[in-house]
């Protein structure tokens, strides 16, 4: 099965080796993604709604170069780097699923820089 490396257009510099997207077949594997610019600088440094926001566009961007939509997403892996910020992210992240959401699951954990408050990495399927 081919193995097709999804870049969109204004993607941020990678912080290491791997592409934002990859799409096997069907099924789009998107890279944990953080709150950075094209140029690779911190969106939204101290704000949650904000980091939650770019993070979810960077998703959204991989998915439709892909030709999907968000709602072709069946898997969401979140990571916060302070519980605190649950309840934000969740206003934002309800944004962009407003219906029939799909799977996560949510974690604490230290993300790649100190500044990033959130990062989510998905997995779509794309008829």
């Amino acid at each position: 099965m081919s193995h097709e490396a999804i870049i969109p257009k204004g993607s941020a510099p990678p912080l290491a080796p791997y592409s934002p997207g990859v799409k096997v077949g069907n099924t789009v594997y998107v890279s944990g993604a953080c709150s950075l610019d094209e140029a690779g600088d911190t969106v939204g440094v101290d704000d949650i709604k904000a980091q939650t926001r770019q993070v979810l566009e960077i998703i959204k961007s991989v998915i439709e170069e892909s030709g999907g939509q968000m709602s072709d997403i069946a898997f969401n892996q979140i990571f916060l780097s302070d519980y605190s910020n649950y309840n934000e992210m969740n206003e934002v992240y309800a944004e962009y699923f407003p219906t029939n959401p799909p799977a996560r699951y949510c974690i604490k954990a230290d993300l790649v820089r100190p500044q990033f408050l959130v990062e989510i990495s998905s997995t779509a399927h794309i008829d």
